[in-house]
Parts: C-alpha cells; sequence; structure tokens
C-alpha cells in the first residue's frame, strides 16, 4: 500500500489540530494568541487576592484578544518605531527587570524563623512594663493651665473642660483621652511627670512642653499588653524582608561607580 507525502501531511495536520487549538485561545486575523497569555493575566489576579473562576477567566480571554487586536493595528501604524514607544519600552524593560533582581535576592535571602523571633524579643523588651490610660489638657499659657487645674479641684469636670479648652484636636474632642500607652509614647517633660501618678491622680501643677502646658491625669495603670508572637510573626517577616532588601540596594549604590 502506497502513501502520499501529501497525504500523510495532511493526516499529521488533523492529528494535531486539537493539541495546537489547545495551545491558543483564539486566531486573530490569522495569528495564533496563546493561551499561556490569559494564565498570565490569570496569575495576576490570583496574586492580588481574588480569585480566579469562569467568569474572570471569560473577561481574561477577551482581553488578550483585544490586545492582540489592538496589537496589529499599532504594528500597522508603525507605533513601535516612534521614539516615544521606544523610551517606554525600556522604561518597562528596566522596571521588570529590577522587579525579577529584587524578587530573586529575597528567594536566595530569606527571613529565618529565628530572625523574627529576635525581632519579636526585642520589641517585647522595649515595650514591657506599666501602661498608662491617661488624660490631659493642653493650653498655650501657664496661668490659663493653673486656672484649670483651680476649676477641677473646685469640682469642675475634667472631660468637659478638655473638650472646650484642650487645644489637642486629637483628644479634645474625646475628653483629653490618651487611650493606653507605655510612657516612652510620650515627650519627656509629659512622661516623666505622668509616671509620678497614681491611679486617678492629677498633676498639681502645669507640666510644659513643646506644645504648650499640660494638666494631667492617669485614669488607669495596668501591665503593658503585648500581641502574641503568632499574631505579629508576618508582619515581623515583612518587615525584616523590606530591611534586608533595602540594605541590598543601599550596598549597591554604594559600590556603583557614578561619574
Amino acid at each position: 500500500m502506497k502513501f502520499s507525502l501529501k497525504a500523510l501531511t495532511a493526516a499529521a495536520l488533523i492529528a494535531a489540530a486539537p493539541w495546537a487549538a489547545a495551545q491558543n485561545v483564539a486566531i486573530v486575523n490569522g495569528k495564533a494568541v496563546p493561551t499561556a497569555r490569559v494564565e498570565a493575566l490569570a496569575q495576576q489576579v490570583a496574586a492580588s487576592g481574588r480569585p480566579v473562576d469562569d467568569a474572570v477567566r471569560a473577561q481574561l480571554k477577551e482581553e488578550v484578544v483585544l490586545r492582540e487586536i489592538f496589537m496589529q493595528e499599532a504594528q500597522k501604524r508603525g507605533i513601535g518605531a516612534t521614539a516615544e514607544y521606544k523610551t517606554q519600552m525600556e522604561l518597562a524593560r528596566q522596571t521588570i527587570m529590577i522587579r525579577a533582581l529584587f524578587a530573586d535576592y529575597q528567594k536566595k535571602n530569606p527571613v529565618s524563623d529565628a530572625d523574627i523571633r529576635a525581632e519579636y524579643d526585642k520589641f517585647a523588651a522595649a515595650n514591657a512594663g506599666k501602661e498608662f490610660r491617661a488624660r490631659h489638657i493642653l493650653v498655650e499659657k501657664e496661668d490659663e493651665a493653673k486656672a484649670i487645674i483651680a476649676a477641677i479641684k473646685g469640682g469642675g469636670s475634667f472631660e468637659e473642660i478638655a473638650k472646650k479648652q484642650s487645644k489637642d484636636p486629637g483628644s479634645g474632642a474625646n475628653g483629653g483621652d490618651l487611650d493606653w500607652a507605655a510612657a516612652g509614647s510620650y515627650v519627656t517633660e509629659f512622661s516623666e511627670a505622668m509616671v509620678k501618678l497614681g491611679k486617678g491622680q492629677m498633676t498639681e501643677a502645669p507640666v510644659k512642653s513643646q506644645f504648650g502646658w499640660h494638666i494631667i491625669r492617669v485614669d488607669d495603670v495596668r501591665q503593658a499588653q503585648l500581641p502574641a508572637f503568632d499574631e505579629v510573626k508576618p508582619q515581623i517577616a515583612q518587615q525584616l524582608q523590606q530591611q534586608k532588601l533595602s540594605e541590598f540596594q543601599k550596598n549597591l549604590r554604594e559600590k556603583a561607580k557614578v561619574q
């Protein structure tokens, strides 16, 4: 039995056709649009946290088809030969290469669990101790502050006076409430005066800082409430990764010969 070359070629094409079709999402003006383009966009969508369902895939398919149509038209019009296009392409190439460089560095220089634990322990040591639930009233002049202290001692409401007279817009509206915070969160003069107060006590004299004159009251004191290690581990890891990457970038800049 004899087979012609033409017949064998036709048979091979027919056999390969289903496989070839699976590799392409569409044929636009005779040019194949590979399925890989849809998959690349799907990976970007998934990386952003969005689920890639059938509806999203349909949108992505339409997106790559439109891109091919627009690309073909741009090529017909000679857009690729323009100086502006070439400049933008070079900038895009640099961006992609730099992103890949940083990703490669982070992959090869991961943050270890020991690094994360050490950073957490450092944070815990720095923030251990007491926390204070304090209120304050901030005014510009010492005499005004003394008058407020006298008014409060005479039965006036600390909270109401804070709402009406405090120059601190953040706490004033809340009756001077500063929420829970460690002493180190405040400027030195404020902190030193606050830690001397017991629960429910108010400063006998106004406290001067760079912001003005303060009347301080401590509503409560407790041991610092630190988040558990597992709660903050992802944030610490991200912070350390960014620090390592910043150091890598800094080292490259310092070693570069720039004339």
